[in-house]
């Protein structure tokens, strides 16, 4: 049986700790974590209590263990790149977490050094694995909305926040923090074209100088154009996905779609016509619709727990790589693009 895979965490705040280490600790027969690196002393206390491991306060001893195959950055937006390229050139394996780097230069540096390593990268872009949105592909794929017109996404609430990502000089903001789930999922929904980019950001609510309120277009010829809107400014958030097709259209979130669909061959026939309607009214098609819903079902363990069984697939076996750096490499391309369009002004 292959061994479980020395694995490193980098990083015990929210992502850390509250996912990586949780998804990590039940897989004992995949994973094993040896070693973590914190700057707060009860947090490496914490996880030595947990795993058993070796604590450390310098990222360097991570690199530097031979022991340690597998290393996942959970240390600030602001540190990825360096870290990441660092752990790469000592033949480690990489998880990053997202948002991959702040900037494109450092995720082309990161693409760059996993080219050029034995050690494989991978972002966390977990929420590819996120059964509502595996379904809105498979339905959009099946072609039963027909040629898709407008994807729109939504990922909205009323609040503030005062912590560390919402400045500027650590890579803060919605767009950098939130932003990358979704323009994930909308570049995977879009295809491999080149979008043509809107983009709007606002500070609304927020203590600290990046954006809270966000808005991106995206589109191409032959491509749906996709809607992002994450918004802290929005006490009624509604829906998170609302799809547009010629053959139908489908609404919904998380916990539940619902989609409408039809067969134009069951439509009655019609010609344009320049005479005038009877009794002045306007067309109305009688849409004989085939309604159909989803709802998650019940899990078994953690959604994102098969992100890191993929990846042990990969490690151990050889499986293709499930989210590559280049893939990721796209999104922080089109954040990129968005703050050329929008800049905030810096003297806050």
């Amino acid at each position: 049986m292959p061994q479980p895979i020395r694995t490193a965490i980098a990083g015990l705040g929210r992502s850390g700790w509250d996912i990586h280490a949780n998804l990590l600790a039940p897989l004992t027969d995949l994973y094993r974590v040896i070693a973590v690196v914190d700057g707060e002393e009860t947090r490496r206390e914490e996880a030595r209590a947990r795993f058993g491991c070796s604590t450390h306060t310098d990222f360097g001893d991570l690199v530097a263990n031979d022991d340690i195959e597998l290393i996942v950055v959970a240390l600030p937006s602001f540190l990825h790149a360096d870290l990441t390229v660092q752990a790469l050139a000592a033949g480690k394996h990489v998880v990053c977490e997202k948002p991959m780097a702040d900037s494109l230069p450092d995720a082309t540096r990161m693409v760059e050094a996993s080219r050029a390593n034995p050690g494989a990268l991978s972002i966390f872009q977990q929420r590819r694995y996120n059964p509502d949105f595996v379904k809105v592909r498979e339905i959009i794929d099946s072609g039963v909305l027909g040629r898709i017109v407008q994807i729109r996404m939504t990922e909205n609430r009323f609040g503030r926040r005062w912590d560390w990502q919402t400045l500027q000089r650590f890579g803060g903001g919605s767009l950098n923090n939130t932003g990358p789930h979704y323009l994930d999922q909308a570049l995977q929904l879009f295809g491999p074209k080149e979008p043509e980019v809107f983009c709007d950001l606002d500070r609304a609510l927020t203590l600290g100088d990046a954006d809270d309120h966000v808005k991106v277009v995206i589109k191409a010829e032959g491509q749906p154009t996709i809607d992002i809107e994450i918004s802290s400014a929005c006490p009624y958030p509604g829906e998170s996905w609302n799809v547009m097709g010629t053959q139908g259209g489908l609404w919904g979130n998380r916990g539940e779609l619902k989609w409408s669909t039809f067969d134009p061959a069951d439509l009655e026939p019609r010609v344009l016509t320049t005479e005038p309607t009877p009794n002045r009214s306007y067309n109305r098609d009688v849409i004989p619709w085939q309604e159909h819903s989803w709802s998650p079902p019940a899990a078994t363990e953690p959604v994102y727990t098969g992100y890191y069984r993929d990846l042990f697939e990969t490690l151990r076996h050889g499986a293709e790589l499930k989210i590559t750096p280049e893939s990721v490499h796209r999104v922080i391309q089109l954040q990129e693009r968005c703050h050329e369009l929008a800049p905030l002004d810096r003297r806050f």
